[in-house]
């Protein structure tokens, strides 16, 4: 029996790592509305089949104006070359970063009028362990979490959301959270949501946190990060709600409607942040399966690098004492040699005085024995 279950407890971990070196899913790089930061789908140099989770966390590194990490490899630069434009003075320095759970690439793509049309994507390979976003120091850039959970929420935050979507919120008692929420979507239908139900209620407020976080990092960088010489910026959070639909419901049906309902939200998402960051803003977006997600939720992971300690020099009583016998010694060469070029010039000069003669007299006696 305790050989089964050391079996057990060795043989876990190894499964576990396997399947998420096994998981895949898709990455889609939404350029600006104003700038070019990414190669175009259209480029016929762009043969972007697919990437592993350390090439993308290498790109969103160097969007934010940071080198790629010295142990990437040529190939992985390579790639990059054939995701990034070639100009190293042409970056956004802010990246809005989403992984979401629960979301087939192919359901993105055949949106024509989202923003996921026009961007550049890849299918993504994750590694067995975590890949890393490497930036240099905290004072360099800011990381903003979009995953900070709603402490409250009200039947009033919930109709300024609907009037914001286009949609109404319904309740007939005072009770919060018990009304039911219609939302229309692009394809004509409308979606319902009964607050009541637990699968409803937290893809609800999912969808609501991420709004308020969003606008919450906007303020921030509009009263922190506004200056020319300001932080890069990532904006990084997760959405586990279509996740949260498909268990309760299945991949059809309402999931599908709560995929369009998300859609609709990062493209006005994405369109504020444009305003605000003037341009200056790329998304970089994750979709892969529930099966491919982790405890914490995050597949990539956000690192700085140590930062070397300034090394100062400490002023001692053996230190000045040493300090004292140097000058002493230097002074003393110095004047040593002073007194020895002084002796020499002077011992130069009389030697030149005892070596002269009357050259003159020298110059007749030798033209009268000439002559």
């Amino acid at each position: 029996m305790d050989f089964h279950r050391f079996y057990l407890l060795f043989i876990l971990p190894l499964l576990c790592s396997q399947s998420r070196a096994e998981s895949s899913g898709s990455v889609f790089f939404i350029d600006s509305s104003s700038h070019q930061f990414f190669r175009k789908s259209s480029d016929d140099a762009v043969k972007l089949h697919f990437i592993v989770d350390a090439e993308a966390g290498a790109a969103v590194s160097v969007l934010l104006g940071f080198a790629p990490p010295s142990t990437l490899s040529a190939a992985s630069s390579s790639k990059l070359n054939q995701v990034l434009v070639p100009n190293p003075f042409n970056r956004p320095r802010a990246v809005f970063m989403l992984e979401v759970t629960g979301v087939d690439d192919s359901n993105l793509l055949a949106k024509d009028d989202g923003i996921f049309s026009n961007a550049l994507s890849s299918k993504i390979v994750f590694g067995s362990e975590k890949a890393e976003i490497q930036l240099p120091d905290e004072n360099e850039a800011a990381v903003i979490s979009l995953d900070e959970p709603l402490a409250d929420i009200t039947d009033k935050e919930i109709r300024n959301f609907a009037s914001w979507i286009g949609g109404t919120y319904q309740s007939e008692t005072e009770e919060p959270l018990e009304g039911e929420l219609i939302i229309p979507l692009a394809t004509g239908a409308n979606m319902k949501l009964q607050l009541l139900k637990k699968a409803d209620r937290e893809f609800t407020l999912s969808v609501l946190s991420l709004i308020r976080n969003f606008r919450r990092a906007i303020e921030m960088h509009e009263d922190l990060f506004h200056g020319t010489h300001g932080p890069a910026e990532l904006l990084t959070g997760s959405f586990d709600g279509i996740k949260v639909l498909q268990e309760q419901y299945g991949s059809e049906g309402i999931s599908q409607q709560g995929l369009e309902l998300l859609l609709a939200t990062l493209s006005k998402m994405y369109t504020a942040l444009q305003d605000a960051y003037k341009g200056q803003i790329v998304g970089v977006i994750f979709c892969y399966g529930a099966e491919a997600s982790t405890e914490s939720g995050k597949m990539l992971d956000v690192v700085f690098a140590p930062q070397r300690s300034a090394r100062w020099l400490e002023e001692t009583e053996t230190s000045r004492e040493v300090t004292i016998h140097v000058l002493l010694v230097r002074r003393t060469l110095a004047w040593i040699t002073g007194i020895i070029l002084l002796i020499a010039t002077l011992l130069g000069v009389e030697l030149l005085g005892n070596l002269s003669f009357p050259v003159p007299k020298l110059v007749a006696r030798t033209r009268r024995n000439f002559l």
